[in-house]
């Protein structure tokens, strides 16, 4: 798959609920994960490859997370860290986010599941649940450089 770059309307929108999961789905989902590990990224949302639906995939580092219509039910703190983007190749930027926040949303077996995460993995379900909402982290970024990072 092709991970789409700023100034792609779709990484602009809002991406739509899944309403079924299917076939479809499940192939989005390890097309997706296999394109994100590829690029080597911690993160991909499905607009991010061109498909406006609420599907991400992220590893934070402890495995594999599938999330489709994921939620943040809770949140908690706030710190500030780095952040870079596959859509935003080379670009790095000082965000602010929740210190842990909480997530609910589907796995692929169409069951509810539900999700803690802090450090890395907080910052990466709040980035990219922010995709689903045509937000882009340098939208939210204090402060913006190029350069190594590690998002």
């Amino acid at each position: 798959m092709e991970i789409r770059k700023a100034g792609d309307k779709i990484l602009k929108e809002k991406a739509l609920p899944v309403t079924k999961i299917d076939r479809k789905i499940k192939r989005l989902l390890d097309e997706m994960a296999e394109t994100m590990y590829r690029a080597e990224g911690v993160g991909l949302a499905a607009p991010q490859v061109g498909v406006s639906l609420r599907v991400v995939v992220i590893d934070a580092g402890d495995g594999l997370l599938e999330l489709i219509n994921p939620v943040i039910v809770e949140m908690e703190g706030r710190e500030t860290g780095t952040e870079g983007c596959l859509s935003i190749p080379g670009i790095y930027g000082e965000v602010e986010r929740y210190e842990k926040v909480t997530v609910e949303g589907l796995n692929r077996e169409g069951k509810k599941v539900r999700i803690q995460g802090t450090g890395l993995l907080s910052r990466a379900l709040q980035h990219e649940l922010d995709h689903l909402e045509g937000i882009l982290f340098i939208e939210l970024a204090k402060s913006l450089h190029k350069g190594k990072g590690n998002g």
